[in-house]
């Protein structure tokens, strides 16, 4: 028996999220069936570094799978493609040490959020960013992403029923950077909650709009509740980007 992880890449709007749910299209279902069929086989389960939740995207999404017989990574990667579809691909394989769990082994997962500022928005990127038509003080935005680095209580950044006992996570980097009317939000954490990336991007479109001052995120920041956070971001600007391991594996693309 061989393990294999790989790294995956997908658009979000083609699916219902990445764990496998009745009568819906999954990346965890589709890559499972993709797997099976290229051993001849009906499905082969797999283990994500993460779950995304509906319309959310992913370039770096890893996951692992066990073969019963051993097969080159480069045809392996190959023969997976060759099943799936165009909304989804294996981006990279190795094979990596039995007790590998992308999930339980990731140092750090790493989340990137694109948007538009701006009326004149290109067509064709909908569904790749959020085309938010307001500009935004880009200087206040810059100010509030500062207070996110460092380990802080997210409870107000976590999804009304969803959040686990203990909400403290650390973000390990934290940036806001402009490309013309694209804004692109990285945030770097060893763990995140339920739509956290999302809810931050809310508040800090209230806070871009000049709606709130940055000094608010960071008094959420000492564990106010959901209710004092503003909307939740749309899924489609938020990619799942890279996921960190201490080990270093012979990629194969």
């Amino acid at each position: 028996m061989v393990r294999y992880a790989a790294v995956v890449g997908y658009y979000g709007p083609a699916f219902s999220g990445w764990q496998i749910q009745p009568d819906r299209a999954t990346v965890q279902e589709t890559i499972e069936a993709s797997i099976g069929a290229s051993r001849g086989r009906s499905r082969i389960p797999v283990l994500a570094a993460g779950r995304t939740d509906a319309g959310v995207h992913a370039v770096g999404q890893v996951i692992s799978f066990v073969l019963d017989d051993a097969l080159p990574p480069f045809r392996l990667l190959g023969a997976i493609n060759a099943h799936l579809p165009d909304t989804v691909r294996i981006r990279k394989i190795a094979v990596v040490p039995d007790d590998f769990d992308p999930r339980r082994c990731a140092q750090w997962r790493e989340y990137r959020y694109f948007l538009w500022n701006g009326r004149g928005y290109l067509p064709h990127m909908r569904g790749l960013l959020w085309l938010n038509k307001a500009p935004w003080d880009d200087d206040a935005v810059r100010r509030a992403v500062s207070f996110l680095a460092g380990t802080h209580d997210f409870r107000a950044f976590c999804k009304s029923g969803e959040c686990p006992e203990n909400s403290r996570r650390t973000v390990n980097r934290a940036s806001f950077r402009r490309r013309g009317a694209i804004g692109i939000v990285t945030l770097r954490a060893n763990a995140f909650l339920m739509n956290m990336v999302r809810i931050i991007i809310g508040d800090l479109d209230s806070i871009g709009r000049g709606k709130r001052s940055p000094e608010w995120l960071n008094d959420l920041l000492r564990g106010a509740s959901r209710d004092s956070s503003d909307a939740t971001a749309p899924p489609e600007g938020l990619y799942l980007w890279r996921v960190g391991y201490n080990k270093m594996f012979e990629w194969i693309e």
